[in-house]
């Protein structure tokens, strides 16, 4: 696996017709949520961002079976509403899918903050980390990681420096932000580690 190595690949349904995103150097980007259902039942929703030169060539609407291969890139959001780390799925191709769902990620970064283990109310273990991915141009994107189990108490004991490469999901959960005017319902985005791969391993971006 390259260094800095950033791939995702999901199989969903369009949950709503492409909005506009942002422009950049020109280019104009859309965005739009994409409904992957996990095998236990639960609905993991990332938001996909495409340029319009490539939704020109395939068009995507609400409801469409979807299959998205890109990278998954974090913004600094300093307008003070909403999430400070916003995450989306950059798309790099888009084609027809299927009713299969699918979402997988492969990642290989540096941890630029100290993991932290802590316990759920159940007993749980549970870590937050999060990796630095490099990407173009000297730019880097800093993506949440969260391990679970075994796994938690494995990368707890790294450090901030050490290299961490991983397979995983793009995840996405709903919660409740108090703030002065009331409560808030936002949405965090965040990878959940299913593997950690050696340096070694080289798996392939198809599934």
């Amino acid at each position: 696996m390259e260094s800095g190595q950033n791939y995702v690949e999901l199989w969903g349904i369009v949950e709503e017709d492409p909005v506009f995103s942002h422009e950049n150097h020109g280019q104009h980007f859309d965005k739009f949520p994409l409904r992957v259902q996990r095998l236990s039942g639960q609905v993991d929703m990332p938001v996909v961002v495409a340029s319009e030169n490539l939704l020109r060539e395939f068009p995507v609407a609400q409801g469409q079976n979807l299959r998205v291969t890109g990278q998954l890139r974090s913004f600094n959001n300093k307008s003070g509403q909403g999430s400070r780390l916003i995450l989306t799925v950059f798309a790099q191709t888009l084609e027809a899918g299927d009713e299969t769902h699918f979402n997988r990620i492969l990642l290989s970064g540096v941890l630029c903050k100290q993991p932290a283990l802590r316990r759920t109310p159940l007993g749980r273990s549970i870590c937050d980390l999060i990796l630095a991915v490099n990407r173009r141009y000297g730019r880097a994107d800093y993506l949440p990681c969260i391990a679970w189990g075994q796994l938690a108490a494995q990368v707890s004991q790294l450090s901030v420096g050490d290299r961490l490469t991983l397979e995983g999901r793009v995840q996405s959960r709903t919660y409740t932000k108090m703030l002065d005017t009331g409560s808030e319902e936002r949405t965090a985005y965040e990878v959940s580690i299913m593997q950690l791969l050696s340096e070694e391993e080289t798996p392939e971006s198809e599934p």
